[in-house]
């Protein structure tokens, strides 16, 4: 393999600016901002972002970082660390397709972490928002056609973390170049399908990839070499040649429900035949969801947790079935012994349908299958998930999304508050006060 190091990539990082970018990018970006707040603020509730600050408190040195969720403060490493536990804790972060994970929770922690240090501006913040995107998504085609195996989102994560920590770092275009290159050498595995198949809170690697990416940039600064990344690879640079062109944050897909995408056509379908039939669980006599086969790899078992909850596939679309809706009530730890979902979970099954398998990845596409107590079968159309590039979204949907999503563990006062903010306040407003503000609603009593 031969590398070429043009400092494309690292001009761009350095040089984007937010008078630059198109108005709809701009638009995008307070949108995508509010999107991760509404995945942050949900993963502050659990049990990962527990274990997150436990380890800022333990293992890394002390620092005046505050951690959004949270009144302790960190070290850059230990706030991103914290941080990366509860980006993509309940599984309601962006995704993008051709690289099967979620770009912006891969580099979140890092961001945020990095601006709060800095004492960036939310201007800069959207701009480094706008960059990690591009980043992540570029970095994540590179390595998973390079290696030919699916190194998820904590891998690209890791180059995506560099990537923006080392922008509000103030890193020079040379210094990138040995931040990128030491984070993609040891950006961590990933193996996905695993997860997928094994839920746990290893989920996508996202806390290892933050980890990963803000050491590369305190690497490079204390003095470390690092040499080649795979986007300089001669057979993977070319994913770099429409760079300001081509913004990858206009190509994400957004998650109106708290579990795997893969999981999302069916509950959709479910959802809207509930509406279309009158339809009730007590009506309900078996189903069948007719789907790609890595959605039918998915978990199915009783979940014991949040996280076999959110990665598996008969959990949630039974809950679809019961409550017509998969939110934090649904899958947070407390509701996974729900005796009405569990029975629902018997009455199902899953199949692969040849011709959904044929257009994975690039359209994720379900349908379903309803025999009713009353002798009647009910099938529905060919769905995709909500929330697709191509469905047009825009900020109201995502406001509207945020809202409803943070309702169970936030005040509605509060969240309005925070969407106004972010979609429409002032690009001047420094991100350390507007954390510190949320912080003081969110904090769990003992941290206080």
């Amino acid at each position: 393999m031969k590398f070429t190091t043009d400092y494309r990539l690292e001009n761009y990082i350095t040089g984007l600016t937010w008078d630059n970018l198109p108005e709809t990018v701009q638009a995008r970006a307070r949108g995508c901002a509010l999107d991760l707040a509404g995945a942050l603020i949900l993963g502050s509730k659990g049990k990962q972002f527990q274990a997150g600050l436990s380890l800022a408190r333990s293992v890394f040195a002390p620092g005046d970082v505050p951690v959004f969720g949270s009144m302790q403060r960190a070290s850059l490493p230990g706030a991103a660390s914290a941080l990366g536990h509860a980006a993509n804790s309940f599984d309601i972060d962006d995704g993008h397709n051709l690289v099967k994970g979620h770009p912006g929770a891969s580099f979140a922690a890092g961001l945020l972490a990095a601006a709060c240090q800095q004492n960036c501006t939310y201007r800069q913040l959207l701009t480094t928002l706008v960059v990690g995107y591009d980043v992540a998504v570029r970095a994540g085609k590179a390595i998973q056609s390079s290696y030919g195996f699916l190194h998820s989102t904590g891998t690209y994560g890791a180059v995506a973390t560099a990537a923006v920590a080392g922008r509000l770092m103030g890193l020079t275009p040379a210094q990138l170049n040995t931040a990128l290159a030491i984070a993609d050498f040891h950006a961590p595995l990933t193996p996905v399908m695993r997860a997928v198949e094994y839920p746990s809170m290893s989920k996508d690697g996202v806390p290892f990839g933050a980890l990963v990416g803000c050491m590369a940039v305190l690497e490079t600064l204390a003095g470390s070499t690092g040499k080649t990344y795979t986007l300089e690879s001669e057979d993977q640079a070319y994913l770099l040649d429409d760079l300001g062109e081509t913004f990858e944050i206009m190509n994400l897909y957004f998650k109106p429900y708290t579990c795997c995408r893969w999981a999302h056509q069916p509950i959709r379908a479910i959802i809207n035949l509930r509406k279309e039939q009158g339809l009730c669980a007590e009506q309900v006599e078996h189903v069948t969801v007719h789907t790609f086969d890595s959605a039918a790899r998915l978990s199915k078992v009783v979940p014991a947790d949040t996280d076999e909850a959110q990665y598996n596939i008969a959990w949630p679309v039974a809950c679809a079935l019961v409550y017509g809706e998969v939110g934090y009530n649904q899958v947070c730890d407390e509701a996974v012994g729900d005796p009405a979902v569990i029975s629902m979970m018997d009455r199902l099954d899953f199949t692969v349908d040849p011709e959904l398998e044929a257009q994975f990845p690039e359209k994720r596409l379900a349908w379903v299958e309803v025999l009713t107590t009353d002798g009647r079968t009910l099938a529905t159309p060919v769905y995709a998930a909500e929330g697709e590039a191509t469905d047009g979204i825009d900020n109201e949907w995502i406001r509207a999304k945020f809202l409803r999503i943070t309702a169970p563990v936030f005040p509605e006062q509060h969240a309005v508050r925070v969407a106004d903010a972010l979609l429409e306040g002032s690009l001047d407003a420094h991100v350390r006060d507007f954390v510190e503000s949320i912080n003081e609603v969110l904090a769990p009593e003992e941290d206080q």
